[in-house]
């Protein structure tokens, strides 16, 4: 084995681990949450909390990241189970997208990475919510088969296991093994594509700075493949100091509702064909809004055009 490949083996190997080590203690987390939910939430629960009018349903459902504060790995687990209990799908893509962003968490870390900004901080929660709402809204106009496997849709004749600690315990076990192996899987893809695919550093990322439109999608490219947690990406937008604010908006949106181990997270509870439509919607709205909050959001707040970046 060359030298080169074994350099390359080596930055996989740690790219793998860090990304996985990162990620685990959420999806721990959320499979910990969804088996507790799964057994001792009341099915219907949801229903009797959230607005009867469908669309003031998805209105608030995207807000509860601000409540139930989630990255995206631990929110994928948990949204399975409250689908099965009973919460409207579209609501519950709505919390699923909105969550990882608009949450007090990453405020807090796009409020620090860049120089205590808050128009930033307040122009990726507003996307995020706005991308969110809009792609649930579309969706609770399709029918569950489209989009929703069978084993995630809600069925009332399924047997009920008693409400106790180990069949709290055993529906996280099985959660975590269901999750973790796509979310295994995932990672090693991201690591594969970031150790031979992209290099931020070259003269093709460095040309995209020029075009807020080819550097928005670059940008999104890039947080696809970097699987970057929404708690610690802006650090790492902050720092493209040459790329204007709406690619690094575009970076920080797309990136916790859609990167590489997202899709395999997001087929455990999707048809493929909606993940593509996921996908594609996301991309088209996170790129646009990005592109109209650069050009006629930021420049009436901001008073400063380009505030020094923290060090992540």
């Amino acid at each position: 084995m060359t030298q080169e490949r074994q350099d390359q083996l080596a930055d996989g190997s740690y790219e793998f681990l860090s990304i996985f080590l990162e990620g685990l203690p959420f999806i721990f987390l959320g499979t910990l949450v969804s088996g507790f939910l799964g057994t001792y939430l009341p099915r219907g629960a949801f229903e009797k909390l959230l607005p009867k009018n469908n669309v003031l349903a998805i209105l608030v459902s995207g807000l509860l990241g601000a409540v139930f504060p989630v990255c995206e790995c631990a929110v994928v687990p948990v949204i399975r189970r409250l689908v099965k209990n009973g919460l409207p799908a579209s609501c519950a893509l709505a919390y699923m997208l909105a969550a990882p962003i608009f949450n007090p968490v990453t405020a807090i870390s796009t409020y620090k990475a860049f120089a205590n900004s808050h128009e930033i901080a307040i122009s990726r929660l507003v996307m995020g919510y706005l991308i969110a709402v809009i792609i649930a809204l579309i969706v609770s106009r399709f029918t569950l088969a489209f989009f929703l496997k069978k084993s995630a849709q809600a069925d009332d004749h399924e047997h009920r296991p008693p409400r106790n600690l180990h069949a709290a315990l055993t529906n996280s076990l099985r959660d975590l093994m269901d999750v973790g192996l796509y979310f295994t899987i995932g990672v090693v893809l991201t690591a594969i594509l970031k150790t031979t695919v992209i290099d931020p550093t070259d003269d093709f990322w460095k040309g995209l700075s020029e075009n807020s439109l080819l550097g928005a999608i670059g940008m999104m490219g890039l947080a696809f493949v970097l699987s970057l947690c929404s708690t610690s990406d802006a650090f790492i937008a902050a720092n493209f100091a040459n790329f204007k604010y709406g690619p690094k908006l575009a970076f920080m949106v797309f990136g916790p509702m859609m990167d590489a181990k997202l899709v395999f997270l997001y087929s455990t509870i999707f048809r493929w064909k909606f993940i593509v439509f996921l996908f594609l919607a996301s991309f088209i709205l996170t790129g646009a809004f990005s592109l109209f909050f650069e050009m006629q959001i930021l420049p009436a707040w901001m008073t400063q055009k380009n505030p020094v970046p923290l060090a992540p």
